[in-house]
């Protein structure tokens, strides 16, 4: 049994983590603004903001960390960015980790996003890299894993628009978004199935940035 420290477990992806290690029996930690949305012996929540650095519970040992907390044209940069970088310097670099994931976007690759989350999810690309080289010593990995389009409650404004949805299925060739419960499988291969990869953003979109939209008249 790990002990895992992931934020951002309310709702969508990080719930989905949070249950995926739960069902294999470790001991889940989970820090978010919102209430508890898991009821479970093995689950224990603090409702806070990850930007609350100086109240941040004093958490000894953890083994897997996965930074999932994030936000999308609200103070991108502090939560997205430099909350990761606080949390991951706390809870991370010591010598009981065993894995650290950052959960990044496919906009970090594209740029085709709104520009303080573009900026914020770049940083994690290279911040990823910069703590694999640090925890390499402890035989630990880090990675991140950059999503494309997520079936989740933040992205409901444009699920439920049938125009847009449209528009999004054409730009993406399976012609589907990924469900939490598929990240979720992401996230548990690559920190707890996986111990070679590290320091690499692995991107997960439905094939989003490979379509490079040609058109011409035939």
């Amino acid at each position: 049994m790990m002990k895992i420290l992931i934020t951002g477990t309310s709702q969508g992806i990080g719930k989905a983590i949070a249950r995926r290690f739960i069902k294999e029996n470790h001991k889940v930690i989970g820090i978010d603004r919102q209430e508890a949305s898991i009821v479970h012996e093995g689950y224990v929540h603090y409702q806070m903001d990850v930007r609350d650095y100086e109240n941040l519970p004093e958490i000894s040992d953890i083994n897997v960390l996965i930074n999932n907390a994030g936000t999308q044209n609200e103070d991108d940069i502090d939560i997205n960015l430099k909350s990761v970088i606080r949390i991951t310097e706390k809870y991370g670099i010591q010598d009981k980790i065993h894995s650290i994931l950052n959960i990044g976007s496919a906009s970090a690759h594209t740029g085709a996003e709104f520009p303080e989350y573009c900026a914020s999810k770049g940083g994690i690309l290279a911040y990823t890299k910069n703590v694999a080289m640090r925890v390499a010593t402890y035989g630990a990995t880090c990675n991140s894993l950059d999503p494309g389009g997520v079936i989740t409650p933040l992205n409901e404004c444009v699920m439920n628009d049938e125009k847009l949805w449209e528009e999004i299925m054409n730009e993406t060739p399976l012609k589907k978004w990924a469900t939490p419960e598929e990240i979720a499988e992401w996230a548990y291969f690559l920190t707890m199935i996986n111990t070679f990869c590290t320091g690499q953003n692995i991107l997960v979109d439905g094939g989003e940035s490979i379509n490079y939209n040609f058109v011409w008249k035939y």
